[in-house]
């Protein structure tokens, strides 16, 4: 029975990094290359891998803790679990070593995800709306179809890799491939490149992205379009596009997660003598009772007369702060009427205030 742990060198509750260094470890010291002549080294090399690939998989390593062998782990099990030997060596030393990983095939890989801010406004926001916008994107060339190459021009095999896309060099013990220069790892160079791409294989062209924003979105909100990002590599797809929502501030109304503030005037009669008012809402105007008495800066709460819930149905409150409005100018109407009214109130009221405050400060009683 082997041990895959004592192969390794790692207790049982080494972490994924642990197996990983001491594989590399012992993957150089028992590399065939550096060991040529030593049969011994080649099996312990098998062996090592073996190991790695069983403990690096969550799946295996628990069901080889379960039953101690690999043999416990049920039929069809395999130590490399359908992954290739080059594969698993490949994913740990890259391009290091080439003797057993052979040509390094172009693996396909999606294309970067894109970013584009959005600016709407709150009742946008509010509401819920429709957008068009325009975004660059890159696209295979119309002309060439993607190949880079002239119409009836194909790329030949290159001629410095030979179609390996890799130039190996020996050094010592080890055998080590480089990116061919000429071809870029493609293998192929063309030699008749297209007018319409220059060669690119892309053209970047401009399109229409249309989206539908929800309501109840807030500045930060991120919208996801799948497969609208850059184009993949070697036929992967392509990335996403994430859309970042800005809302805008409004002139009357403060946002305030689902709620809303706003400050209204009343005149002075209003707030004295009570009134009924109309507000401005998200959804119209709503009547307000203002009882009499009320000073400036009191709020009210008109409930449901928010931002709704994204996603659900609540819909916030809107707080409405009043204020008395003081007229910067009076008639003489005006004029008379608030001194009469001053006198009726007590004049003398003012004086006794104004005569504490000298008192407060001349020490007098």
């Amino acid at each position: 029975m082997k041990d895959y742990y004592e192969l390794l060198g790692v207790s049982r509750d080494a972490s994924e990094i642990d197996i990983k260094k001491a594989f590399r470890q012992l993957a150089l010291k028992y590399h065939p290359d550096r060991n040529p002549d030593d049969k011994g080294s080649e099996e312990k090399f098998k062996e090592i891998n073996e190991a790695y690939s069983c403990l690096i998989d969550s799946e295996k390593r628990t069901n080889y803790d379960r039953f101690g062998t690999a043999e416990g782990m049920g039929a069809g099990y395999s130590p490399f679990g359908g992954t290739g030997f080059g594969d698993i060596f490949e994913d740990i030393f890259g391009d290091f070593f080439g003797t057993f990983s052979g040509q390094r095939r172009p693996r396909p890989a999606k294309g970067h995800d894109l970013r584009y801010d959005l600016d709407i406004t709150l009742m946008e926001a509010a509401f819920g709306t429709e957008k068009t916008f325009e975004i660059p994107q890159w696209e295979d060339c119309r002309v060439c179809k993607g190949s880079g190459a002239a119409p009836g021009k194909a790329p030949i095999t290159c001629p410095n890799c030979k179609g390996a896309g890799q130039i190996r060099i020996q050094q010592g013990f080890f055998s080590i491939a480089k990116t061919c220069g000429k071809c870029g790892g493609q293998g192929k160079v063309i030699t008749d490149p297209c007018k319409e791409c220059r060669g690119n294989g892309k053209v970047k062209n401009h399109k229409n992205i249309h989206v539908k924003i929800p309501a109840g979105v807030d500045t930060g909100s991120r919208l996801r379009m799948s497969a609208e990002g850059e184009m993949g590599i070697y036929g992967g797809p392509r990335g996403d596009l994430y859309i970042y929502l800005n809302v805008e501030e409004h002139p009357f109304f403060k946002r305030d997660g689902n709620d809303l503030y706003c400050e209204v005037p009343v005149s002075f009669p209003q707030a004295a003598l009570g009134a009924e008012i109309e507000v401005p809402t998200i959804d119209g105007s709503e009547k307000l009772k203002i009882p009499s008495g009320t000073p400036s800066g009191r709020v009210f709460h008109l409930k449901g007369k928010g931002i709704q819930k994204l996603g659900g149905h609540h819909k916030g409150d809107q707080a409405v702060r009043v204020f008395v409005d003081v007229p910067k100018t009076l008639t003489q109407r005006q004029r008379d009427l608030l001194e009469e009214f001053a006198k009726i109130n007590g004049d003398e009221v003012s004086k006794t205030f104004k005569e504490k405050i000298k008192n407060l400060f001349t020490g007098d009683e």
